[in-house]
């Protein structure tokens, strides 16, 4: 676990595009706010998979957001209820689930539609706070600490060449 706080931290000071951090951070704030056995999951991991994003991101932003979860359980409960009992979606959701495949999505539960629905809301603002986070750090944080002398001394030592041999030999 703690492996991909450190790829994180990797990233951030990588040439990495900031649009695929962000992006794998958004991701797994999906995934965190959902209930995990979800198929929506499957296809949100599969998309993962296939997307050039940084995995140890997507995994730490699945990590983050798995504890934040637990503190909008209720809220997104009461989300997914009032969609499941408003009137004007009633017919909505009776066809969904006389159709079998829709009935995997498991929607008819008020937690999975209301965690899904949040964390759909919360994506694209997620997102573009990620991306202005990873700009920042890098603009202020990553330039302040590059000019430290400690950070000098230790990047031009051995020491910064064999941690570096031995990170890309375990990953």
């Amino acid at each position: 676990m703690l492996d991909a706080f450190f790829s994180v931290f990797k990233a951030l000071n990588s040439e990495d595009n900031p649009w695929q951090i962000a992006f794998a951070f958004a991701l797994g704030m999906i995934i965190g706010l959902t209930p995990f056995l979800s198929l929506h999951n499957v296809l949100i991991l599969l998309l993962a998979c296939m997307l050039r994003i940084h995995f140890g991101t997507f995994i730490a932003g699945w990590v983050v957001f798995s504890a934040f979860a637990y503190i909008f359980d209720p809220w997104m409960n009461a989300l997914g209820e009032s969609l499941l009992t408003s009137p004007g979606l009633s017919s909505l959701w009776t066809t969904l689930y006389q159709m079998r495949w829709p009935q995997l999505f498991h929607f008819h539960n008020t937690m999975t539609l209301g965690s899904l629905t949040f964390a759909l809301l919360c994506f694209i603002p997620v997102l573009l706070l990620s991306r202005w986070l990873v700009g920042r750090y890098r603009r202020h944080v990553m330039a302040w600490l590059n000019s430290l002398k400690l950070v000098q001394i230790v990047k031009a030592s051995k020491i910064a060449s064999t941690i570096g041999k031995i990170s890309s030999f375990r990953g």
